[in-house]
C-alpha cells in the first residue's frame, strides 16, 4: 500500500481504491470535513500529478468526466482549500507524495482504466434531505423536489412570487457560482425555460453575498452535488445539455466581442487564476495583492 499521512490530510492507495481522509484543525476547509472520508475507485481516476511549489508541494487527483457528482456540479470552480482532490504536501514529504502518485499511475496503466468520460457516477452524491441557507432564502432538496423559501434579504420580485417548489422530474440542470470575488448563487433551470434575469431577481435562484464564504461554499457545493447526483447522468440523452438550460456547472457565458461585459469577464477570470497561483504558493502575498489591485482598477 502506498500512503501519505500528515496533518493536512491522508491518502491511502491499495491498488484499486484511493482513500482520502480529511485533516483536522482550523486549517482544514469545512467542505472537506463535511464530505468526510472519500473512497475513490481506480476506475474513476483520470490521472494524478505531483506539483512542486514555493511554500509547499501538492498532489492533484484528476477524475474522469462524469465520475463524481461533486466535480461535475462545481465544474473546477472550487477554491483550492476546499477541493478534496488536492493535497498540500510539506517539502519534506515530497518523496512519499511522488511515490504515491507513481503507484496510482502504474495501476491506471496496468488496469487500462479509460481516460474518457464515465457513463455513470462512480462516487455517490451527498445524502438528502439537504438544505442551503443562502443570503436571500433557504433551499431544501428532499430527494424528490426542491423548495425555496424567501428570507428578509430577498428582492421584492422573489418575495412576491411566494415559495418556489420544483419537482426533480421538472428540473433540467443546476448552475453554481461560488462566492469569492462577487456574490455567488445557485440557479435552478426547469425544463423548457431558461432565465436571463439577474440572480437577485430570478425566483429560481438563491444568492450568497459572500460575507461567510467558507460556509456558503460548503453548503452550496454539497447542495448542487446532491442535485447533480439525482439528475440523469450527462452521458444519457436526458442528461445532455439543451438550448433551454446550460450544462451543469458550466461557466457563465462570455459576452460577445465588443460588449462592455467582455472586459469584465476577462478580468474576473484572471482574478480566479491569480487566486489559484497565490493558493499554491507561486505568488507571494505582496505579488498577489499588487496584481489583484491592478486588475480591480480595470473593472
Amino acid at each position: 500500500m502506498a500512503e501519505i499521512t500528515q496533518r493536512a490530510g491522508n491518502w491511502y492507495f491499495d491498488g484499486s481504491v484511493l482513500r482520502i481522509v480529511p485533516g483536522q484543525g482550523k486549517g482544514v476547509h469545512a467542505l472537506r470535513t463535511a464530505l468526510g472520508e472519500l473512497t475513490v475507485p481506480l476506475e474513476a481516476v483520470a490521472g494524478v500529478s505531483f506539483e512542486p511549489g514555493r511554500k509547499h508541494d501538492r498532489l492533484r487527483l484528476s477524475l474522469r468526466e462524469g465520475a463524481d457528482p461533486l466535480t461535475q456540479a462545481t465544474g473546477g470552480k472550487l477554491p483550492a482549500a476546499a477541493d478534496p482532490y488536492l493535497l498540500d504536501v510539506p517539502h519534506e514529504r515530497a518523496d512519499a507524495a511522488r511515490e504515491l502518485a507513481a503507484e496510482i499511475r502504474a495501476a491506471l496503466e496496468t488496469e487500462r482504466v479509460p481516460g474518457g468520460p464515465a457513463d455513470h457516477y462512480l462516487l455517490p452524491g451527498p445524502k438528502t434531505p439537504i438544505t442551503l441557507h443562502a443570503s436571500d432564502g433557504e433551499a431544501t432538496f428532499d430527494g424528490q423536489r426542491i423548495r425555496i423559501d424567501w428570507g428578509w434579504g430577498a428582492d421584492d420580485i422573489k418575495k412576491n412570487s411566494g415559495a418556489r417548489v420544483i419537482a426533480l422530474s421538472d428540473l433540467a440542470s443546476v448552475e453554481w457560482a461560488p462566492p469569492r470575488i462577487e456574490n455567488g448563487f445557485v440557479r435552478l433551470h426547469p425544463k423548457g425555460a431558461h432565465s436571463t434575469s439577474k440572480p437577485s431577481h430570478d425566483p429560481n435562484c438563491v444568492v450568497m453575498w459572500g460575507w461567510r464564504e467558507v460556509k456558503d461554499v460548503t453548503e452550496s457545493a454539497l447542495f448542487v452535488a446532491a442535485l447533480t447526483a439525482a439528475l440523469p447522468h450527462p452521458s444519457t440523452a436526458e442528461g445532455a445539455a439543451s438550448p433551454a438550460a446550460p450544462a451543469v456547472a458550466e461557466p457563465l457565458p462570455r459576452a460577445a466581442d465588443g460588449d462592455a461585459g467582455s472586459e469584465q469577464d476577462a478580468v474576473l477570470r484572471r482574478l480566479w487564476e491569480l487566486g489559484e497561483l497565490h493558493d499554491t504558493g507561486v505568488l507571494t502575498d505582496e505579488e498577489f495583492g499588487a496584481a489583484k489591485k491592478a486588475l480591480l482598477n480595470r473593472l
